[in-house]
This record gives structure tokens, C-alpha cells and sequence, in this order.
């Protein structure tokens, strides 16, 4: 998309929305379809009947033309191929509303960075310049999180000198700020109270920091960011966020990192009546080692407690075995510290997901969830470990036996040497069809804003092309910076990583829908067009089962259905 195309979408995305809302019927009847309904026993259909919120019947057209004479809507499609909603299983849904608000100082089209410093500085005083009444500015922007080649706020204050200026990594692991912000977030010369958040505040050789927070040392500014910026502009940031989401035909999401204040502003929404995704959200913030103390215990029951509905829950806790800056990814535990945790929070009944960047992470995270199940019972746990692109080829056949989900980033790849970031042990990367063909329950997701757009169809095509792609751009970056499809100027090299870990686009599918329900305790109620599950779909542009491959990246949605309610429509659908 083109700097500046994203606000542009936005209002298209408001106008599809409040079309939908006053074109939505309680029953409805969608006919002369192409339906792919991920379901083995019925595969294919040809048309849908929605009653309140849920399928009540699907077939043939002349099966279901009984209902047509009814007072419901009659929706036809036109030929046009409809597939279950996708369940976007690993995303971070507040980060994704401030990219989506940012200033995109990298897109698809290009980054800009460091490198091209007076841009950088005319690109944000521009931004400031037209929004002045945002209480922090915002951006995201490809930088080096690897000390001592990180940018400094000196940067950012010759552009905006006035007000804080908070620029995320498009990694997600690092923050870039002014000195503005440096005040508000308290960041002074002397350490702060958390020696763990200290750690990430990076500072010169005579104690004055920087301006860049990595990990755990980015919770000090997001903390400050969320008490400055009034509620009601979060909460209009969140609702053009979901509505965004639904214009990708993304029906639920699990939140990757959030709180029980964050919880809150969905409840808001929802209560609004204008909350267009489901959502369930994992207590947890990036890189940041979980205490069992009596606040943090107390915070997760009143979230289990207080939110467990279709549009809003948790239950749900999420770890990081590591990070994602500097040269290797940093450890974020010890072994026993990380089993004594997860042990204990699993015993209270939480599901537990863990991020995993490096091969010797996934493999504690393996023997730990071993050991938990052998300490607390055999139950329907769900363990997951959230992208585990590095993964030693011994440890694969460990998911399925023990009942572990993979939730994976197929828009992460591919770079000429995958997501490797260690010379010394280069293992392929990405293996999605080794993880299926050794039976573990896959998830595809986008961890938005890490990917921009959260294209699900772009991600479907990378599944089933495995391109390799490199951005001059983002070439000097020192660090984890990575060629991912479509991201940070990156273009299309011609070559091919890995053939052999190609799946087909029905796999991939099925891994954006009923893969990632599952993993989310969801597929009881999504995740296939089934009699009795929620009428959560989406109408597509041209039948990506059928195009090539270099062309199901094009797929457009013209229709989005969450529980038999329009929420986003593009198109000429009657």
C-alpha cells in the first residue's frame, strides 16, 4: 500500500461498515456461490442459510431455493468463491491500531530509514504538522535494535521537539523515541525501579539514555503512552483497527500481548456495538518475565472471570521464552524459572502460548509443556508455541505427540537464508509442511502490525510459493531485520526457499481457519461453514483455489459476515 493509502483505505473501510450495518438481516439466504467450506464431509457448496447468528443450513442451490420465499435477504453471490472467516491466531491488536493511525515510515513500497535522514525528519514534522491535537505521534519504521548501531532521539527532536514521539519497530521488539517522550515514560540518567525494564533501556557510555527501548524496556514507555492518551482516542483507534481487519475477511483474533485494561476498551466496544472481530486476548507484554504475584494473579481472574463471551475473552496467558532484537535473540528465562510458571499458571486452568525465535527456546518450551502434563494431568490443553520458525528437525515430531499447536507466520518468509540469524547453525526455516506431515495442529497468523497489511491472502501465496524476497532498503540494518513477503520495500529475488516445505493452498486455508479455531479453543464455533457454527465468512474476488499461485496475493474481499451480520462489504453483492 502507499504511504498515506492506509488513512484513505480507512475511510473506505468506515463507509463499507455503516453499509453493511444497515444492509444486515437476522436470516439471510447467500446463493449461486462457490463455497469452500472446510468441512471433509462436504467439502463444496453452492449456498448458505443464516439464522441469527449461525448457519442453519448448506448445499446445493436448488436444495436450499425453499428458503428464498422467506423474509430474510437474498445475497447473491454471483458465482463468487466464499471461504470460512479467518481466524487471525497471533496478532496485536492495540500495537495494529497505533501503526494503522502512524505515520508508515515503511511499507510495502519502501522503508525509510536512518539512511535517509532528512526525509525521515520532513516525513514526521509533516505528520506532526496534521495532526496536532494527538497527544503522542506515532510511527513505524524499520531501525537497528542491535546496540551500539541504534538511532538516538537527537534524530527525532530536530522533527518534533514539542511532543512525544514514540516510533515502533516494525519487529515489534523495540521502541525509538524523542526526548519528549524520554520525560513523559520518566527516563532519566539514573536506572528505573525494574532492573528487568532497565536492561532494555539502552544508554550511552556515560548513562543518558539513548532513545531506544528493546524489550522488556519498552513496557517503561508503553505504560506512560497508555495513561497520556485519552481512552476515547484509543478506543476510535481500535474500532477503525477492526474494521479494518474485517476488509481482509479476518473474523476473529487472538491479541498475542494485552491486560485487563486493554480487555476493558474491547468490552467498550462491543458494548457500542461496534466491535467487528471476536477477540480473545493473553495477559502478557513483549519480553517481559512473568511473577506470580498477588496483582498479577488477581488481574488474570478478574479477566477469566469477567470476560469469557464469543466477542470478548481471555483465559489466556502468553510468554516469551526470548525476544527479537540485537544480533541473536536474547533469553527471557531460565528453564526452571520458565517450568515453575508455566506449572503453576496451567494448574489454575490457564491455556498458556509461548514465543520462540530460537531452536534451543522451542526446545525448552517442548520439555517443559512434557513435563507439566506428566506433573498436572492429562486435559484438553492446547499448549502452543507461537512462531517457532527455527526449529531442530528432532523436535518436530514432538508437537503432535504431545498435543502441541504451532501458530506460524507464513508473510515472515523468505529470505535467502530464511529466519536463520546464526551462521553457525543454519537449519531451514518455515517448515510448515513438516509440522503437517508429522500431524501437528498448524495455525497461519500475520502478528500485525509485524506484517502491514495483516494480508491473509498474500501470506496464503507465500505458503504455497515459498518466494524469496530482499529489500535494499533494510539492508544496512544490524540486526533481525527480515526480507518477509511484501514487507519494508522488499521485492521478489526469483528464487525459491526450501520447495520442499510448500504446502497447497487448501492447507494453507485450512491453517488461517479451522487450524488457528483450533489452537484458540474456537472450533467448536468457527473456523468452517457448518450447520450450527457461527455464520462467520468472507466473499472473495476470484477463486484463489484456482488462480496461480503468483496471483492469490491479488485476492480481494468483497464481503465480510460475522455472525450473520455484514460488516464490511466492497462490492457490488445485492
Amino acid at each position: 500500500m502507499r504511504p498515506g493509502g492506509i488513512h484513505r483505505l480507512c475511510c473506505l473501510i468506515t463507509l463499507a461498515f455503516a453499509i453493511g450495518r444497515q444492509a444486515a438481516a437476522s436470516d439471510a439466504l447467500l446463493t449461486h456461490g462457490h463455497f469452500y467450506t472446510g468441512d471433509p464431509k462436504m467439502p463444496w457448496a453452492e449456498a448458505l442459510v443464516v439464522r441469527g447468528s449461525r448457519i442453519e443450513a448448506i448445499g446445493t442451490d436448488k436444495a436450499m431455493s425453499r428458503w428464498r420465499h422467506g423474509k430474510g435477504q437474498v445475497i447473491d453471490l454471483h458465482g463468487k468463491t466464499v471461504i470460512p472467516g479467518i481466524v487471525d491466531s497471533h496478532i496485536h491488536l492495540l500495537f495494529g491500531a497505533y501503526a494503522l493511525h502512524a505515520l508508515q515510515l515503511t511499507t510495502p513500497e519502501a522503508s525509510i530509514t536512518v539512511n535517509k535522514s532528512d526525509e525521515l525528519i520532513a516525513r514526521l514534522k509533516a505528520y506532526a504538522a496534521a495532526h496536532p491535537d494527538d497527544a503522542v505521534i506515532f510511527a513505524r519504521a524499520d531501525f537497528s535494535a542491535a546496540p551500539p548501531s541504534t538511532p538516538t532521539s537527537e534524530l527525532l527532536d530536530r522533527a518534533v521537539p514539542d511532543r512525544p514521539v514514540v516510533i515502533h519497530n516494525s519487529s515489534e521488539h523495540a521502541l525509538w523515541v524523542n526526548t519528549a517522550a524520554l520525560r513523559l515514560a520518566g527516563i532519566t540518567d539514573y536506572p528505573v525501579a525494574d532492573p528487568q525494564e532497565e536492561r532494555g533501556i539502552i544508554r550511552d557510555a556515560s548513562g543518558h539514555p539513548s532513545g531506544v527501548l528493546i524489550e522488556a524496556g519498552m513496557e517503561v514507555m508503553e505504560r506512560a503512552v497508555a495513561a497520556h492518551v485519552p481512552e476515547e482516542a484509543r478506543l476510535a483507534m481500535l474500532e477503525i483497527a477492526t474494521r479494518y481487519l474485517s476488509s481482509f475477511g479476518i473474523t476473529s483474533v487472538v491479541n498475542a500481548t494485552g491486560s485487563l485494561d486493554e480487555l476493558r476498551l474491547y468490552a467498550a466496544l462491543r458494548e457500542r456495538g461496534k466491535l467487528t472481530v471476536r477477540t480473545r486476548t493473553a495477559i502478557g507484554s513483549v519480553a517481559v518475565a512473568h511473577r506470580l504475584t498477588p496483582e498479577f494473579l488477581a488481574e488474570l481472574e478478574q479477566a477469566r472471570s469477567r470476560y469469557h463471551d464469543e466477542w470478548v475473552s481471555a483465559n489466556l496467558v502468553k510468554f516469551f521464552a526470548d525476544g527479537f532484537s540485537g544480533l541473536i535473540p536474547p533469553l527471557v528465562y531460565e528453564p526452571h524459572a520458565y517450568e515453575a510458571l508455566v506449572t503453576e499458571l496451567d494448574r489454575r486452568g490457564y491455556q498458556v502460548m509461548t514465543h520462540a525465535a530460537r531452536s534451543d527456546s522451542v526446545h525448552m518450551i517442548l520439555d517443559t509443556y512434557e513435563r507439566v502434563e506428566a506433573q498436572n494431568g492429562a486435559r484438553d490443553r492446547r499448549l502452543r508455541v507461537e512462531h517457532a520458525d527455527v526449529t531442530d528437525a528432532a523436535d518436530i515430531p514432538r508437537f503432535a505427540a504431545l498435543g502441541v499447536s504451532v501458530v506460524m507466520e507464513p508473510s515472515f518468509c523468505c529470505a535467502g537464508i530464511g529466519l536463520n540469524y546464526d551462521a553457525a547453525h543454519m537449519v531451514p526455516t518455515d517448515r510448515w509442511r513438516s509440522f503437517l506431515a508429522n500431524g501437528t495442529a498448524l495455525g497461519f497468523a500475520s502478528d500485525w502490525p509485524c506484517t502491514m497489511p495483516p494480508d491473509p491472502f498474500l501470506g496464503i501465496q507465500q505458503a504455497v510459493t515459498r518466494d524469496v524476497w530482499r529489500s535494499t532498503d533494510t539492508e544496512s540494518i544490524v540486526g533481525n531485520p527480515f526480507d518477509g513477503a511484501g514487507q519494508g520495500g522488499a521485492a521478489r529475488t526469483g528464487g525459491t526457499y526450501v520447495p520442499a516445505e510448500r504446502i497447497s493452498v487448501e492447507d494453507a486455508v485450512k491453517a488461517y481457519t479451522l487450524g488457528s479455531a483450533y489452537a484458540s479453543f474456537l472450533d467448536e464455533r468457527v473456523g468452517t461453514l457448518e450447520v450450527g457454527k457461527e455464520a462467520d465468512l468472507a466473499v472473495l474476488s476470484q477463486d484463489l483455489f484456482s488462480v496461480p499461485h503468483e496471483a492469490i496475493a491479488s485476492t480481494r474481499v468483497l464481503m465480510t459476515m460475522v455472525g450473520g451480520e455484514v460488516v464490511f462489504r466492497n462490492g457490488s453483492l445485492q
